[in-house]
């Protein structure tokens, strides 16, 4: 039997789900409603199988329906990557460097790689992701980022990781606070404090699964914050304490009164990961980034 199903039927699944209607998503497809219509009918008549039911003006999908978007939603990416790369091969090494970010505060050691690989390759723009809807790891799989910055790589065979930055992470304390003039804490010295993080999930905080949590510690009260500058400043009020990279920390302690310390003697060892997917051919700009955030 040969098949029928093409790509165009999978982006026609994929605009039906996402905008509701045959009108919208023939609108957002550039297609008429007709045309719309009949290629789903012959998918519908070749296999014997109804992709979706109307319900109103809005579409229902079927079970084979929703079979066939998550085949788009999976799909789809790769060929629009595979598309960009030949345009890039075509056009000489030109296109769009997509990261995706797991790591706050390595936005700040990002912009130390960015400026020098935008001067080495000006035919090549930078986009950063920092949220996704299912982590990093599926963003990349899934053909949505390039590369992923991570100071957590969750290991898989279809991704090569290289670190390329080792730093410690310490908790930053104001000034004026009593804590400050130790250099090392220990888990239950802040059981009064304020602890600010950035809005993650606590488990995935190294303060708690590396620090608070195995020493059966806690704090007084937990504030989220997004931003490390504003971050920064509240701890710099003594108005709580945070957890961050001591590079970062001794970055700020020119014009803040901030001071780092160790958590625990042996301290929490990071180290910035860049993850690419295994098994594909780079583009040479991408390895141009990755050696320069070596030497970052």
């Amino acid at each position: 039997m040969v098949s029928m199903l093409e790509r165009n039927h999978l982006a026609i699944l994929q605009a039906v789900s996402q905008f509701g209607t045959v009108t919208e998503a023939a609108k957002h497809l550039c297609l008429t409603q007709s045309a719309l219509s009949h290629a789903i009918k012959k998918i519908e008549q070749h296999y014997q199988v109804q992709v979706w039911q109307k319900e109103g003006r809005r579409l229902r999908l079927t079970q084979a329906g929703k079979m066939l978007l998550n085949t788009a939603n999976r799909l789809l990416p790769q060929f629009d990557y595979a598309e960009n790369l030949l345009r890039q091969f075509a056009q000489g090494n030109k296109g769009v460097m997509r990261i995706g970010m797991e790591c706050h505060p390595c936005y700040q050691w990002l912009l130390k790689s960015v400026t020098p690989f935008l001067k080495l390759c000006p035919d090549v723009d930078v986009d950063v992701r920092q949220k996704f809807q299912f982590g990093g790891l599926g963003a990349l799989l899934g053909y949505d980022i390039d590369l992923l910055i991570t100071p957590d790589p969750l290991f898989h065979h279809g991704v090569n990781y290289e670190a390329v930055f080792d730093y410690e992470h310490v908790l930053v304390v104001s000034g004026q606070s009593p804590l400050a003039e130790l250099e090392v804490v220990r888990p239950h010295q802040l059981n009064q404090e304020t602890l600010i993080t950035y809005p993650v999930e606590p488990s995935r905080l190294d303060i708690f699964s590396h620090f608070l949590t195995p020493a059966g510690a806690s704090v007084k009260q937990h504030k989220i914050i997004e931003t490390t500058e504003i971050m920064l400043q509240m701890v710099a009020s003594n108005r709580g304490v945070a957890a961050l990279p001591r590079w970062l920390v001794e970055e700020n302690q020119q014009h803040l009164d901030i001071v780092p310390l160790s958590l625990n003697e042996s301290g929490i060892h990071k180290s910035i990961h860049l993850g690419i997917r295994a098994n594909e051919t780079a583009p040479g700009y991408l390895k141009t980034f990755m050696q320069l955030a070596k030497g970052e």
